[in-house]
Formats: structure tokens, sequence, C-alpha cells
């Protein structure tokens, strides 16, 4: 259970990263609005309650190594995000990496 809350938690920060990416894609006059607009916002505001969700799992009995070793999922969320919300390029390259790296989570678990 905790350890799909975690998942969870790596899946939010991934949807953070597109709030903070589509923040930065926009043009906005003066500092200010450029670091307080509502996608900033939003991702940072996700983005701590990812954080606030992984204390909570790691407080219930989810290990801190095991922890890091499921944050490496976002290699797997970030680029398929931006694949279909920015079109970003998803080369052969990357999808061998990204199938290395879950490869290594499924071994550490196994």
């Amino acid at each position: 259970m905790y350890y799909l809350l975690v998942i969870l938690s790596v899946f939010a920060a991934a949807c953070a990263q597109m709030l903070l990416k589509q923040g930065a894609r926009k043009n906005y006059v003066g500092f200010w609005c450029q670091y307080l607009n509502p996608w900033v916002i939003g991702g940072y505001a996700i983005m701590a309650c990812s954080l606030i969700l992984n204390i909570f799992c790691m407080s219930h009995g989810v290990q801190a190594k095991e922890v890091s070793v499921i944050e490496s999922m976002s290699y797997l969320f970030v680029p398929l995000l931006a694949f279909m919300l920015f079109k970003e390029k998803l080369g052969w390259r990357k999808i061998g990496a990204i199938g290395i790296i879950m490869v290594g989570i499924i071994i550490f678990f196994v």
C-alpha cells in the first residue's frame, strides 16, 4: 500500500515538473510575475505534497533506500509526460535507457 503511495508521489512530482515547464514557456513581465504565476505556484504546491507523501510513507515503514530506487521511476514518467504534453522527442536511446532503469528497479525489489 505504502509503496503504491510512493509511486503516486513520484508521478505527482513528474506532473509538478510539467507545470513548472509550462510556466517557464510563457513570457512574463517582471521577476515576480515570472516566478509567482499560477503554473509555478501549482508546480511547487504539488511538489510539496509529493514530499509530504514521501515522508508519510517513510514514517510507515518504507525504507529510504527503497524510496530512492522508486524515485528512479521519474526517468519514466517525466519523458512520457513531456512527450505527450509538449511533443518532446523520445528517441530509441532514451527508450532503451528507460528500459534499463526499469529493469534495475525490478531487480532491486525481486
